[in-house]
C-alpha cells in the first residue's frame, strides 16, 4: 500500500510516473562483465550477476578482465558499517605521515606523505610506509558471496564460464527492485527472483528450477577476507587469516559467525526448509533441496551477538516490502518526463535520469557519505571523499527527497571534534572537514587530498538545500541539531583567509578542485572563492535563523575576497602561474552554476569562459561530474540549449551504460556515482530553477513535464525567513 503522503502526490501528479520509470527497466540477455545489477537501501547492496546471484565471481573480477581486454564491475555484498582494519604491529600514527609547509601563519604540518604509485607497485620506501598503511585502513569489506553452482551432473565441478548459459532474459523492474532472471543450463528452465529489504542489511531469492532436485543446481555461500588493495574488495587467498562457524538453528535456519581480526558480524540464513552445509573448503556452504524451489532470506548484521527479530521475514515479505518501498520512493519528490519531444537525444537523457534516480538511491543515501563506487565495488580502499559527497546526495533535496540527504548528516556531528583538532594543529580556530576519510573521521595521508578545500563550505550548502526542502517544523530542528557544526565551520573559513591590504586571500598552500597545481605556490582559485562567499553566506543565513546577528568579521571577509583572476575577458583557474591549465576539471565554472550568482563573479566573463572551456579543453581528461557542471553554469546563465549539448556531450567519460553506470578511467573506476548526482543536479536545476529564475528546458524538439522541483538558491533573495 502506498503511504497516505505518497498517495496524494500521486492524486496531484500531471506525470504518469509508473510509465516514465518503466520505460526504462534494465534490460539484458547477453553476458557482459560490466553489467551488474544491484538491490539494496542505500545502507546495503547485494550486486548480482547474469544469473541474478553472484554465481561468475572471476569473471566479473576487475583484474581478471583487464587481462582479457574488458572492464569488470564486481559482484560484492557491501554495507555502510562493514569495515575491517589490517594489523597495525609498527603502531602508525597521523603524525607519522606529516611534512611542514611554511606559511605568513607559521610552520604548518598537513598529512601529504602517501606515494600511490610506490604504495601500488609494492616498493614503498620507509618515509611512506606509515602513509599507505594510514591511508588504506580501514577498508570497506565484501560481507560474503551468495550465488549459483551449476554442475552439469551432481558430482562435477561447478561452472565457472557463464557462456555455457542460454536463452537469458534478465529484468530489473525499477518501480519494485525486484531483478527478475530466467536462462537454460543443460537445456533445463532456471527462474530467480532477487530483492532486497528497504531497511535492512538483507537479501532475499526464490529459484525455481527441475535443476535443484538431484544437486545439479545449489546455493553457495563463500566469504573472503579482507583486501587493502585499492579497488579490490576481496581476498580469496588467506582463508587462515579469518573464520566462518556455521550453527544450525532449526529446520530451514542457520547462522554463520565471521571474524576477520577485530571485525565480526553475523549471517543469519533462513530458507523454506533447505539444507546448509558446510563444504571441504573453508568459508564455504552450500544451500540445497530435493524440491523444485528454493527460497533463501541472508540477513547480516554487525553485532553478533544481537538478538534475531521476533518475526522473521521470508523471501515473500522482502519482495513486498521492497515492492510497497520503492513505489513510494518513485512517487515522492520531483519527476521530469520527456515524453514527445522530438530531439533524439531526449529520450537518452530520460533513461540516464531514471537510472542515477535508483543507484542513487540505492548506493548515496545511507548514513555515512558514500564512496564514489557506492556499495557495488572498492575505490579507495571504499573510503569516501568528501568533496563529492555534494554531488552524490545534493539532488535528493532539490528533486524533494530531503530525507534521503538528512541520512548521512548526522554523520559531520560525530567527527566534529576531529574537525576542530585538525584546524587547531594547522593554527586555526573552528573546524576543517577532511576529503579522504572512513567510517571514524579520520584523515588519510594524501599530497592533495589534505590541501584540498572545496569540501570545506559543503557541509553548510548540503544543509541549506536540506533546510529549503524541509517542513517547518523540519526546518527549526535542522537550525538547532546544526547551529554548532555551521558556527564551527564558518569560523573556520573566515580564520583560513589572509588579509593583505584589507583584502582576504585563500593562501598557499591549497588544492583547488583541478587538482593538478603545485599546492604550495597556488592562491585564490576561483571557484573556491566564489564557494568561500556563498559558503559564509549560508552560515549568515543560519545565524538569523537562530535568532543571532550577521557575523561581522565573516561579512567583512565576504566583502573584501580577493576577486577572481582574469586575462581581460575570461577568469583564470587561479591566481598564480600557471593561471589556466586546460585538463582535468574545468571547476572554474561552478563558481557561477553550482554556487549562485556572487559579488565575486560577472556572468558576462563567465558566459565567456564557458565557451573558451567547451572549445579549448581536454575532455578525455576530464570526468564525469564535469559535465553537468558546465549545464548549470549554462543553465544559469539563461541558456538551456548549450546545457543540454553539455549534458549530453559526447565524450568516453560521459557515457552510461545499459545498467546506468558512469565508468572513468576504464576498469580502475568502472562506474562513478558522483557523475549520476551530478547529472541529477544539473537536470533539478534546468527543472525547477533557482529563486530568481525559472526552470527552462529548450523550446525546440523537447516536450517537457516536470513536477515537484525545489528551486536551487540564489544569494541575492532573502532567504533567512
Amino acid at each position: 500500500m502506498i503511504p497516505a503522503e505518497e498517495q496524494i502526490q500521486a492524486e496531484k501528479s500531471v506525470i504518469d510516473r509508473q510509465t516514465v520509470v518503466a520505460r526504462h527497466n534494465i534490460r539484458i540477455t547477453a553476458v557482459d562483465p560490466e553489467h551488474v545489477l544491484t538491490v539494496g537501501n542505500g545502507d546495503f547492496a547485494y550486486n548480482a550477476d547474469i544469473t541474478g546471484m553472484q554465481t561468475f565471481t572471476d569473471y566479473h573480477d576487475a583484474r581478471s578482465a583487464m587481462t582479457r581486454g574488458e572492464v569488470a564491475v564486481n559482484t560484492a555484498t557491501m554495507s555502510s558499517w562493514g569495515w575491517h582494519e589490517m594489523p597495525n604491529p609498527a603502531g602508525y600514527v597521523l603524525d607519522d605521515a606529516m611534512s611542514r609547509y611554511e606559511t605568513a601563519r607559521g610552520s604548518v604540518s598537513y598529512p601529504d606523505r602517501y606515494d600511490m604509485e610506490q604504495a601500488m607497485r609494492g616498493n614503498l620506501t620507509d618515509d611512506n610506509k606509515p602513509g599507505a598503511w594510514l591511508h588504506a585502513n580501514p577498508q570497506r569489506i565484501d560481507l560474503g558471496r551468495i550465488g549459483l553452482q551449476l554442475r552439469n551432473t551432481p558430482d562435477s565441478e561447478p561452472e565457472t564460464d557463464p557462456g555455457v548459459l542460454t536463452d537469458i532474459e534478465q529484468e530489473l523492474d525499477l518501480w519494485t527492485g525486484i531483478i527478475t532472471t530466467t536462462f537454460r543450463y543443460s537445456g533445463e528452465l532456471v527462474r530467480i527472483e532477487t530483492v532486497a529489504s528497504p531497511d535492512q542489511a538483507r537479501v532475499g531469492f526464490r529459484i525455481d528450477s527441475e535443476l535443484l532436485r538431484d544437486g545439479r543446481l545449489t546455493i553457495s555461500l563463500r566469504f573472503p577476507y579482507a583486501s587493502e588493495g585499492f579497488f579490490q574488495t576481496s581476498d580469496w587467498a588467506s582463508p587462515e587469516r579469518h573464520t566462518s562457524v556455521l550453527t544450525a538453528r532449526g529446520a530451514g535456519g542457520s547462522s554463520i559467525l565471521r571474524q576477520l581480526d577485530t571485525t565480526s558480524y553475523r549471517v543469519d540464513l533462513d530458507t523454506n526448509g533447505a539444507s546448509i552445509t558446510p563444504s571441504q573448503e573453508a568459508h564455504h556452504f552450500t544451500v540445497s533441496t530435493a524440491q523444485t524451489t528454493l527460497e533463501l532470506v541472508a540477513a547480516f548484521t554487525p553485532d553478533p551477538t544481537a538478538p534475531r527479530e521476533a518475526t522473521e521475514a521470508g523471501f515473500a515479505e522482502v519482495k513486498d516490502s521492497s515492492a510497497r518501498s520503492w513505489e513510494a520512493f518513485w512517487l515522492s519528490g520531483a519527476a521530469v518526463d520527456f515524453e514527445g519531444s522530438t530531439d533524439p537525444r531526449a529520450h537518452e537523457l530520460e533513461r540516464r535520469v531514471v537510472l542515477s534516480q535508483y543507484l542513487t538511491a540505492v548506493n548515496s543515501s545511507g548514513v555515512m557519505p558514500p564512496q564514489e563506487t557506492g556499495l557495488i565495488t572498492n575505490s579507495w580502499q571504499g573510503k569516501f571523499h568528501l568533496e563529492m559527497h555534494l554531488w552524490h546526495a545534493a539532488h535528493f533535496a532539490t528533486w524533494g527527497r530531503p530525507e534521503l540527504l538528512e541520512r548521512s548528516m548526522p554523520w559531520y556531528l560525530s567527527i566534529l571534534d576531529q574537525a576542530r583538532a585538525t584546524a587547531a594543529r594547522q593554527g586555526y580556530p573552528g573546524a576543517r572537514w577532511p576529503k579522504h576519510v572512513g567510517p571514524d573521521g579520520r584523515e588519510s595521508p594524501s599530497p592533495i587530498g589534505s590541501l584540498l578545500i572545496w569540501q570545506q563550505p559543503h557541509p553548510l550548502y548540503l544543509l541549506e538545500l536540506l533546510w529549503r526542502a524541509s517542513s517547518p517544523e523540519k526546518q527549526a530542528a535542522l537550525v538547532q541539531d546544526f547551529a554548532e557544526l555551521v558556527q564551527e565551520t564558518a569560523t573556520f573559513m573566515a580564520a583560513f583567509t589572509e588579509e593583505r591590504d584589507g583584502v582576504f586571500h585563500l593562501p598557499s598552500p591549497v588544492m583547488p578542485a583541478q587538482e593538478f597545481y603545485d599546492a604550495a605556490a597556488t592562491e585564490d582559485p576561483t571557484f573556491e572563492l566564489a564557494y568561500w562567499w556563498w559558503g559564509l553566506e549560508i552560515a549568515q543565513y543560519w545565524r538569523e535563523r537562530n535568532g543571532q546577528s550577521r557575523q561581522e568579521q565573516w561579512a567583512r571577509v565576504q566583502d573584501n575576497l580577493a576577486r577572481p583572476h582574469t586575462d581581460g575577458k575570461r577568469y583564470d583557474a587561479v591566481a598564480t602561474e600557471p593561471y589556466l591549465r586546460r585538463d582535468d576539471h574545468p571547476s572554474l565554472l561552478a563558481a557561477f552554476g553550482l554556487v549562485p550568482p556572487t559579488p565575486l563573479i560577472d556572468p558576462s566573463r563567465m558566459d565567456e569562459t564557458l565557451r573558451e572551456v567547451i572549445d579549448t579543453w581536454d575532455w578525455p581528461s576530464a570526468w564525469g561530474w564535469d559535465f553537468p557542471v558546465l549545464a548549470m553554469t549554462a543553465a544559469r546563465l539563461g541558456n538551456a540549449e548549450l546545457a543540454i549539448d553539455c549534458l549530453l556531450k559526447d565524450e568516453v567519460k560521459n557515457r552510461h551504460t545499459t545498467v546506468g553506470h558512469n565508468p572513468q578511467m576504464g576498469g580502475i573506476l568502472p562506474l562513478y556515482l558522483p557523475g549520476n548526482g551530478s547529472l541529477l543536479a544539473a537536470v533539478s536545476l534546468l527543472a525547477g530553477g533557482s529563486d530568481t529564475t525559472p526552470g527552462a528546458f529548450p523550446k525546440s524538439g523537447w516536450a517537457v513535464k516536470t513536477e515537484g522541483f525545489i528551486p536551487w538558491p540564489s544569494a541575492s533573495v532573502e532567504a533567512r525567513a
